[in-house]
């Protein structure tokens, strides 16, 4: 009888044991990250990289591997800086590209959400759309800057046109490949507990799909950016303004390297911003939001 009392005992402390370690990992940690600890890992390693790039450069216009009206040294490059700040012009070159590409990509949202929930869920609309939105993907956004000059000529609206038809194929794909991951028990249970047509759609589908739909808006808005940069490059006209697109084929038209350099280096920065003030913090909060990243 003690023996049965003394093997109870030990069971109740081993289940107790592990409800405690199950609790412990289940367990969320919230303490504050040391400013060292940030700017160790976050900080520091993007600034050697940046300074490593800077150092090569340099290196290769001291070796004269090239002509320096091929290769424009870092210092002219950054006077090319000085003076678009200097002329008040800089934040307009940025502002007039970034502006049309966070509108055309909210345009695109707004249009390839329902068009992905449409795909993925309507059998035969699938059957009728799906090959063409994989075609329209695989597009190069160039092809369709003349077409949209003819249609809508040198405005807005052109560039808009162009980042839609650059940016909506990859929207619904994502969202179609997100709703195609997830798993039926998922949908049924939904079902069962009453979560049909809209509100499932809303309660069930969209939350499960986040993973798959987040990597279609990242490579939309990538669509949106060089869809853009396209466009701008191919179609000019005053009456558009001058966007980075613009600013790097007047480099080329004036055979001013350290203009063309300046453009790629715009236009890279605020594809990497984009980026980092954006996609990343919602791609940690789904990761997260499935226990998938722990909060530090």
């Amino acid at each position: 009888m003690a023996s049965t009392e003394t093997a109870a005992k030990d069971t109740a402390q081993d289940l107790a044991g592990l409800e405690a370690g199950l609790d412990a990992l289940d367990a969320v940690r919230v303490s504050r990250t040391p400013v060292r600890e940030v700017l160790v890992r976050k900080v520091l390693p993007p600034v050697v990289a940046v300074v490593l790039v800077l150092a090569v450069w340099q290196i290769l216009i001291w070796a004269k591997v090239t002509d320096d009206y091929k290769l424009p040294s870092p210092s002219l490059v950054w006077s090319e800086v000085t003076d678009a700040w200097a002329q008040g012009t800089l934040l307009g070159y940025i502002w007039t590209s970034v502006s049309r590409g966070l509108l055309g990509f909210l345009l695109a949202l707004v249009i390839g959400t329902p068009l992905g929930l449409l795909v993925s869920r309507v059998k035969l609309v699938r059957a009728a759309i799906g090959p063409v939105l994989s075609g329209l993907q695989s597009l190069p956004s160039v092809a369709w800057v003349p077409p949209a000059v003819i249609w809508l000529g040198l405005n807005d609206k052109m560039m808009f046109a162009v980042i839609l038809l650059g940016a909506v194929p990859s929207i619904a794909n994502g969202l179609v490949s997100g709703v195609d991951q997830i798993p039926p028990l998922h949908l049924r249970a939904g079902r069962t507990l009453g979560a049909t047509g809209l509100r499932g759609t809303w309660h069930i589908v969209l939350p499960a799909s986040l993973p798959g739909y987040l990597a279609g808006l990242k490579q939309g808005w990538a669509f949106s950016w060089r869809s853009l940069m396209a466009a701008e490059i191919i179609a000019s006209s005053p009456d558009l303004g001058v966007g980075l697109g613009q600013l790097l084929e007047q480099g080329r038209e004036t055979s001013s390297m350290s203009m063309v350099f300046l453009a790629i280096i715009l236009i890279l920065t605020v594809g990497i911003a984009i980026d980092l003030l954006i996609f990343s913090p919602l791609e940690r909060w789904v990761l997260r939001s499935r226990g998938l990243l722990v909060k530090n």
